[in-house]
């Protein structure tokens, strides 16, 4: 057997060293991520944005303001976005390099128009590249099986002694870091998905209460897009105290495992992604509480990611983002579902019925119903 088990390894000298190179590929993508989160912090994209779209490296360093001696490794920073796809660059005839921006990085630019502010994706990548979420993931190893780790219910807790949202709770900069994030991707999401999504959201009856809103960033859209509802704002009693003043909202301090205020529709937008099934269950329950029957008209919207909902067509990057993601939300004991999850917990919470709705990009609204 063991003659079987080094046939099995053993490969020519080309595909050996092929096989090194993936390797090393894999272990060093997390550099990506940390050249992005760099490029945010250095406002880069605006730096191009505000030259007219086009910047060359002393155009950068001016901006950003970095130190003449780091000079050359901005250089080297850039090349590893621009081979990303993060920006592009052209090469002139004297040999300077201008960089641009890509369809990627336009969402990282902040300065200019409303436009523009509103299609801000930085503070989400201020999320997902977070020095505290990267120590949780490091510690996947001993989680899974040191004996200790059964007392700590997610990575995030045996790296920091503390869940996610104690940390955001007693850390006010690590709170402005999560809400600017859930901010930004409902100023972007959400006017797209009201227009895509009609049949979705032309049937909210006369009241909307949206679940951990935050400072009501999707519900002030919804607000506009349709005058005549009633839209509330249900978080927790220190988020609502720092929500600005919005004279088409109602602001409800409160816990969503104990109470949703009463309407016709009830919005989760990437709430249930974070907690367990269990969890996930007593919420639902609350929410189905809280809405008319289904021949009233009652339902919950809940936008989230529905893994491999788009199939055989499903891009490459589509489907590492769901699994990438998925690991990522593990950090806080969250999961991204495959339908056949989200099926158990609707019919586990009484709901009798539920409709999936994909969107391009990463997540599909589910339409539930009493």
């Amino acid at each position: 057997s063991s003659h079987v088990q080094e046939d099995e390894l053993a490969m020519s000298s080309d595909e050996l060293l092929q096989a090194q190179l993936e390797l090393y590929h894999h272990s060093f993508v997390y550099v990506k991520s940390m050249a992005l989160g760099a490029a945010t912090d250095l406002r880069i994209a605006d730096a191009i944005h505000l030259r007219g779209g086009a910047a060359t490296l002393s155009d950068l360093a001016a901006h950003t303001g970095i130190h003449p001696t780091k000079f050359s490794h901005l250089r080297r920073l850039m090349r590893v976005l621009t081979t990303s796809g993060i920006f592009s660059a052209d090469v002139k005839a004297r040999g300077d390099t201008v960089y641009k921006l890509t369809r990627v990085s336009r969402l990282l630019v902040g300065a200019g128009g409303e436009s523009s502010r509103r299609r801000d994706l930085s503070p989400m990548v201020g999320v997902f590249v977070n020095p505290v979420a990267i120590a949780a993931l490091f510690s996947i190893r001993e989680w899974f099986t040191d004996e200790n780790s059964a007392a700590s219910s997610s990575l995030f807790e045996m790296a920091h002694g503390c869940t996610r949202w104690e940390m955001i709770a007693k850390d006010a900069g690590e709170g402005r870091v999560f809400n600017a994030g859930m901010a930004a991707d409902s100023c972007l999401s959400m006017e797209i998905l009201l227009k895509e999504c009609s049949s979705v959201f032309g049937s909210l009856g006369s009241s909307l209460v949206d679940v951990g809103g935050a400072h009501g960033t999707a519900a002030a859209v919804v607000a506009k897009a349709f005058p005549h509802v009633k839209c509330t704002v249900l978080d927790l009693p220190r988020v609502v105290a720092g929500a600005p003043a919005h004279a088409n909202l109602t602001f409800v301090p409160g816990d969503m495992f104990e109470y949703i205020p009463p309407a016709d529709t009830v919005l989760l937008k990437w709430v249930l992604h974070d907690w367990p099934d269990e969890d996930c269950i007593k919420i639902l329950r609350q929410c189905k509480k809280a809405i008319p029957t289904w021949d009233a008209g009652g339902k919950v919207i809940i936008m989230d990611m529905v893994v491999g909902s788009q199939g055989l067509q499903q891009e490459t990057v589509s489907k590492e983002a769901e699994v990438l993601f998925d690991v990522f939300i593990m950090h806080i004991d969250g999961i991204q579902r495959e339908e056949h999850e989200w099926r158990k917990i609707f019919f586990d919470a009484g709901f009798s019925d539920y409709k999936i709705t994909p969107v391009t990009g990463i997540r599909s609204i589910i339409e539930v119903y009493p």
